[in-house]
């Protein structure tokens, strides 16, 4: 069966890729709306509303894969800097302490419209930083794309201290979860 990524992500793309999957990318612009919500929640909805947009427009048999991923302090969701200072921001205040990486995931099967969300979070630690470290950090450019300001897969694992929990969840797509959803839920076997 056919599979779609609904997403522009490149390194969800990418993490696809490195399973040897043979699948399509086709964007979803969904907008973001209020942050109100409890992370978990926020990034389930999101990707329910980005699997389904994609999964409406198919005319094939296909599953479609949506995933959102965001960072919250204390349930405070952190989105993607707009700007250098917003970046700075967003370091300071993750630097010394734990924080947890949200990503939801909405698998979409095209036939019946049959979807499963889920979510999985990760707990992440950042190193307590200088302000040059967070300025030359910023100057790398890695973190204008991404949410709470770094990549831990590129120079971002420089400044994590540690985690707990699923890595490629941090990256930004929790592939053993995916794995198990795609198996129990639709019949997919990747293995």
């Amino acid at each position: 069966m056919k599979i779609v990524l609904a997403s522009k992500s490149p390194r969800r793309r990418e993490l696809l890729s490195n399973l040897g999957l043979d699948f399509e990318v086709i964007e979803s612009n969904v907008e973001e709306f209020s942050k109100e919500k409890h992370p978990s929640r926020y990034v389930m909805d999101l990707s329910f509303n980005k699997a389904m947009l994609v999964a409406k427009k198919l005319k094939e048999e296909a599953i479609v894969i949506g995933a959102d991923t965001i960072v919250a302090i204390e349930d405070k969701i952190l989105g993607k800097p707009k700007d250098r200072d917003e970046a700075y921001i967003m370091l300071k205040s993750l630097q010394g302490r734990v924080h947890t990486v949200y990503t939801g995931i909405t698998i979409v099967r095209t036939c019946d419209f049959k979807y499963v969300s889920d979510f999985e979070e990760t707990k992440v630690w950042i190193k307590e930083l200088q302000d040059e470290e967070i300025f030359n950090y910023i100057d790398t450019g890695e973190c204008y794309d991404k949410a709470g300001a770094y990549a831990i897969q590129g120079f971002g694992a420089l400044i994590v201290e540690k985690i707990v929990g699923d890595y490629f969840n941090v990256v930004g797509l929790p592939i053993s979860k995916l794995f198990d959803i795609l198996k129990r839920e639709f019949d997919v076997r990747l293995l």
